[in-house]
């Protein structure tokens, strides 16, 4: 019986790897930028921009409000204009992405508020522009704090690619449902949810290891 279920475990977990580390690094690259902005652009601060506090702010407060499952079906003609479908492993990584850039915003601008406002006021005193500020002080001193961050968006995204399971996204909960759940077959369902345990636990352990790495309170 396992070696039946084997190769179809296999290729769900690597399904489900793949769904959540390519919504991740795109939701990185559009999150990135914008948690720097909404953490440096209120009043005083190094890009003062109140308007695109007024915007973004409450944008990204309503984006994380929506729970990941409406969404996902909210969206899904922006899916399939984006990939041309609404089902399988490509079309989850539309709604798992979008759900993914306002939280790591959030991430972002959280850790980058953490850092000591001293840094900020010296790297100024020193003839820092404020691009230098933001590359040279804030995103390095921030550094654990984001990779923290990125470690439980990662982890959150499994869970969501569990959800997208459910509207035939593949991976490893579209295995539990239609395998497990539907045809009656708890061994499955285990063998699944132990998958998941040991995946968020390998991800969890490798984020905390390169936190550390970075915080420079080890060195």
């Amino acid at each position: 019986m396992f070696s039946t279920l084997a190769p179809i475990l296999l290729q769900a977990t690597w399904e489900t790897i793949y769904m959540v580390a390519v919504s991740l690094s795109i939701a990185t690259l559009f999150g990135l930028p914008l948690g720097v902005l909404l953490a440096t652009s209120g009043r005083g601060e190094l890009f003062e921009a109140l308007w695109f506090q007024r915007v973004f702010g409450p944008l990204v407060n309503a984006t994380r409000s929506v729970p990941f499952i409406i969404l996902a079906v909210a969206i899904i003609p922006f899916t399939r204009f984006v990939v041309g479908t609404s089902i399988g492993t490509s079309a989850a990584i539309v709604p798992l992405t979008v759900a993914a850039i306002p939280f790591i915003a959030r991430i972002i601008e959280g850790a980058m508020r953490e850092v000591d406002g001293g840094l900020i006021e010296a790297a100024q005193a020193m003839g820092a522009r404020p691009v230098q500020v933001v590359t040279k002080v804030l995103l390095p001193e921030a550094l654990p704090g984001i990779i923290h961050g990125l470690t439980l968006t990662a982890v959150t995204l499994i869970g969501y690619s569990a959800m997208v399971g459910a509207v035939g996204a593949g991976g490893l909960g579209d295995l539990g449902i239609r395998y497990g759940y539907q045809r009656f077959r708890p061994d499955v369902m285990a063998a699944v949810v132990i998958t998941l345990i040991v995946v968020v636990q390998a991800v969890q352990s490798f984020g905390d290891y390169l936190a550390r790495k970075a915080d420079k309170r080890n060195i």
